[in-house]
């Protein structure tokens, strides 16, 4: 029986083969722009993701250089208003801070033999590699007196090492920063792109009292830092490490009440949280906005069903009049319906895994394909014309046969 039915409604789409496959463009480029835009959204999310592993997500970061002075408002980084004392004070005094590393940067022309390269420097302490989950891929690290004397060493970046030494081996070799000399005791393991678009590789590291004697020209504060990072255990602890660290730091700099901070505190995991939930509210849109598409060809496709019970009054009668129930008929018309939209879904599919795939190769967005989207999308386009052909096809049904026999077409 259902053999018969779908025999006889391709040959009536057959019939009708161009109306047919116009009919089904709706479901095409729904079905084609749900899977688009739901892969670029999914890619996009995966990127924050990546810059998630990159950045740390349990951690705070602790600017220096806010407040107001002699009217005249300092924007962060402006000026020193930290120090390692603070740093020490985090962590003496506040127990779930796993740990802390306070910092300078800066930046200079590195020099070895007749390459040169313009880079960033940062003095660190020992915690900095836990913090950012970054471990030295060749040579050693620093040891404690270096930390300590401020030893003349350094750790480099990949991007570095290539631009700067090419295929040789830069341990043990010497390079300068500015007029200084420094040895390359490791080179870092490289983490490429970061989630801003910036090259990781490209760093350059030094004990932060070697920063402090050999690099820094902002001497103004002793023991003075532009930035002290924070690593947590649990994540769950954030919020409550952060109003912990902004409490001590305003006794520590005597800060009356009212008065303004000197210092900002940056959450990561809620400014991940912030992009997180921007990208998925973007994904749902675009989503929907495609769907929208799927909706129309729904429209369609009910509409060039109704145009075909009335063209064919006279062969629904006849069927009727040799036997035909109206359940046949209903079976037949939603048939037609079903085999137009899922004729279109299953080429929609096909074009939006391959607009995708150009996406990401000619458009440089970042594409995620999840075939649950996919899935889903075959069975939106078999729903959709199960729902959008039920009216037409129950209309058909229920004509009167002597009434359709005596219909001119």
């Amino acid at each position: 029986m259902w053999h018969d039915t779908f025999r006889t409604s391709v040959s009536s789409l057959r019939g009708n083969w161009l109306r047919s496959a116009l009919t089904s463009l709706g479901v095409i480029i729904g079905i084609a722009a749900v899977i688009v835009m739901v892969s670029v959204g999914q890619g996009t999310q995966n990127e924050i993701d990546k810059m998630v592993s990159g950045l740390g997500a349990n951690r705070l970061d602790i600017n220096s250089g806010g407040g107001r002075s002699g009217g005249v408002r300092f924007g962060s980084g402006s000026r020193m208003t930290l120090t390692q004392s603070d740093a020490r004070a985090i962590r003496e005094q506040i127990p779930e801070v796993a740990y802390v590393n306070a910092s300078l940067r800066g930046g200079s022309q590195v020099v070895y033999a007749e390459n040169n390269w313009s880079t960033s420097w940062q003095g660190i302490e020992a915690d900095y590699f836990a913090i950012n989950n970054w471990a030295v891929a060749s040579g050693s690290g620093f040891e404690d007196n270096d930390y300590r004397s401020g030893n003349k060493v350094v750790l480099i970046g990949e991007t570095l090492r290539r631009e700067l030494f090419g295929e040789s081996n830069a341990i043990g070799e010497s390079l300068r920063i500015g007029k200084t000399p420094f040895q390359v005791v490791g080179v870092l393991e490289s983490k490429g792109q970061g989630g801003f678009g910036q090259d990781q590789d490209d760093v350059l590291l030094v004990p932060l009292e070697t920063a402090r004697r050999r690099l820094s020209s902002n001497n103004s504060l002793p023991g003075g830092v532009q930035q002290i990072t924070l690593g947590v255990a649990r994540a769950e602890d954030l919020p409550y490490v952060q109003e912990q660290v902004e409490v001590l730091l305003r006794q520590l700099h005597k800060i009356q009440p009212g008065a303004e901070d000197d210092f900002s505190v940056r959450n990561i995991a809620e400014i991940i949280a912030t992009r997180t939930e921007t990208t998925r509210i973007m994904s749902l849109l675009l989503g929907a906005v495609a769907s929208i598409s799927l909706l129309v060809g729904g429209i369609g496709i009910m509409n060039i069903m109704l145009v075909s019970v009335t063209e064919r009054i006279r062969e629904i009668g006849l069927r009727m009049a040799v036997g035909a129930g109206p359940k046949e008929i209903q079976r037949q018309f939603l048939m037609e319906a079903m085999l137009i939209s899922v004729g279109g879904g299953l080429i929609g599919i096909a074009l939006g895994i391959g607009f995708s795939l150009l996406t990401e190769q000619i458009g440089a967005l970042p594409v995620a394909l999840n075939w649950k989207v996919i899935s889903l999308a075959a069975i939106c386009s078999m729903a959709t014309g199960l729902f959008f052909g039920i009216y037409p096809a129950r209309k058909a049904s229920q004509l009167d046969p002597i009434e359709a026999l005596r219909h001119q077409g």
